[in-house]
């Protein structure tokens, strides 16, 4: 092979600026792995901080002897790890950097905080507000992947067309564009045959719920029967509009329909396409025991989540896709866009949708109007379906991240509802109490919710894991450290 040298006779060595990578250090496999890696480690010693921007790809290409499409691999990983973003004429920008290191300080036992008791309805507040280097709670999407340039785009044609009629008070139930954007969503993507008439535009499932109490309660409702496990946000909020909420198990197949009609509740929330927290698909049988419960006078509400968000299953289709007159639906773009949005949508029984529409237009004269016809033209662009897409690839990469770091750093401990959704629920031997691991788990720097906090009845110990929002390594970290807390604890 023929060597340069320069004008003065010496070797002369490749390489880049870039870091000081020298071209003689690039393996000969995995090219792209070891360039990620590279860039990954800067951004943790802070060689690279947040703004920095990274050279050109067929620049770096040339310094480093690759094709320039090994740097274009690396960046792509980069990018979905949440790292760096391409901006266009921008370059690739380092958006994300991990969390600093956690001083070294005298170890003191851990405080419970607000793991101490039973939860009451402040213990989001205090959980959101308690101080940690990595937040593996529950229920937080990628926010930093919120479409901003397709939104910004899809507002300005908005505007661009909207009329000064349009800036005045609008339908209580909802701007009628996206109702019809909404209606073919559902049709498309959840198997739900439903007329824009049928649907009731809301803050989010929240205020869907709001909404409803008092109409329950109009209709003789007084209870609503819960799973167990399930949500604890979702019993809270049933508990404060003067609603109890018997439990009914939840097995590997669903509700159990027995149990549900031994309660004598007259109607049920659901979270059947992907229950929370254990991530169970009701099966069919469940769904057909279901339909004859509701036949028989039940009312079922069905929350549908995070249904969109799937991996290594086949789409299952709403229960509102079978039954319309004994079912109330509802759902939201909080997980697939951003909760600051507050947009959600409701379909309600027939012979509940006047009252819920007055409810609705006296509780603010109906949601803002503005961003409900952006997110209709993102559904009708299909904008909306390219982002869910990103996503996904996104999301899979963090979740095996998650599932590779419990089967290193918690031996033993089993992994429920891996197939969908942006959680992991993960139990593991009752030695230790959840709350007192999720107690420890804080004060190593680590949020996560305890399992027993979304049981009424005893269970197994376990955590519940939100994995959507940060990149493998940080994953990979807090798992680790809940190990370490958990070795302690034992």
């Amino acid at each position: 092979m023929t060597r340069v040298t320069d004008r003065d006779g010496t070797a002369a060595p490749h390489g880049s600026d870039f870091l000081q990578l020298r071209a003689d250090d690039v393996p000969a496999d995995g090219k792209a792995d070891w360039l990620a890696r590279q860039v990954r480690l800067a951004i943790t010693g802070r060689r690279l901080t947040v703004g920095s921007r990274l050279p050109a790809t067929r620049l770096l290409a040339a310094e480093l002897r690759v094709s320039r499409g090994v740097v274009t691999e690396a960046y792509r990983r980069l990018a979905e790890d949440g790292h760096v973003e391409g901006r266009r004429r921008g370059g690739t920008v380092v958006v994300a950097a991990p969390p600093p290191p956690l001083p070294s300080r005298t170890r003191q036992p851990p405080s419970a905080g607000p793991f101490a008791g039973s939860p009451d309805s402040r213990v989001f507040d205090a959980l959101r507000a308690a101080d940690a280097r990595i937040d593996l709670t529950p229920g937080r999407p990628d926010l930093s992947a919120f479409p901003r340039t397709a939104w910004l785009r899809a507002e300005r044609a908005v505007l661009a067309e909207l009329s000064s009629a349009d800036l005045g008070y609008g339908d209580p139930r909802g701007a009628p564009r996206l109702r019809r954007a909404v209606a073919d969503w559902l049709a498309r993507s959840r198997g739900i045959a439903v007329d824009p008439d049928g649907i009731l535009i809301v803050a989010g499932i929240a205020q869907a719920l709001t909404l409803l109490h008092p109409v329950l309660r109009a209709d003789g409702i007084t209870a609503v029967a819960v799973e167990e496990p399930g949500s604890l946000g979702t019993r809270q909020h049933l508990a404060h509009g003067g609603l109890s909420t018997p439990p009914v198990p939840v097995d590997a197949h669903g509700p159990d329909v027995t149990a549900l009609r031994a309660t004598g509740a007259p109607a049920v929330l659901l979270t059947p396409a992907h229950q929370f927290p254990t991530g169970v698909v009701t099966s069919g049988e469940r769904r057909r025991e279901l339909l004859r419960w509701a036949a028989d006078g039940g009312l079922i509400l069905e929350d549908d989540y995070d249904a969109e968000h799937r991996y290594d299953r086949p789409p299952v289709p709403a229960l509102r896709s079978l039954l319309t007159d004994r079912l109330c639906y509802m759902g939201s773009v909080s997980k697939l866009l951003a909760p600051a949005l507050r947009i959600g949508w409701l379909l309600p029984p027939r012979r509940h949708l006047e009252a819920l529409t007055d409810a609705k237009r006296f509780t603010d004269l109906g949601s803002a109007v503005l961003p409900q016809l952006v997110l209709a033209r993102l559904m009708e662009t299909g904008q909306l379906e390219r982002h869910l897409r990103l996503l996904r690839a996104r999301h899979v990469r963090r979740r095996d991240a998650v599932i590779a770091a419990v089967r290193e750093h918690l031996p033993g401990a089993v992994v429920h509802g891996a197939a969908a959704g942006l959680h992991l629920t993960v139990t593991y031997a009752p030695d230790v109490p959840d709350t007192e691991l999720a107690a420890a788990a804080l004060a190593l720097g680590v949020k996560c919710h305890p399992l027993s906090w979304h049981r009424q009845l005893p269970g197994r110990p376990g955590l519940v894991l939100g994995y959507a929002a940060d990149p493998p390594g940080t994953l990979t970290e807090g798992v680790a450290l809940l190990g370490k807390a958990l070795r302690t604890l034992a």
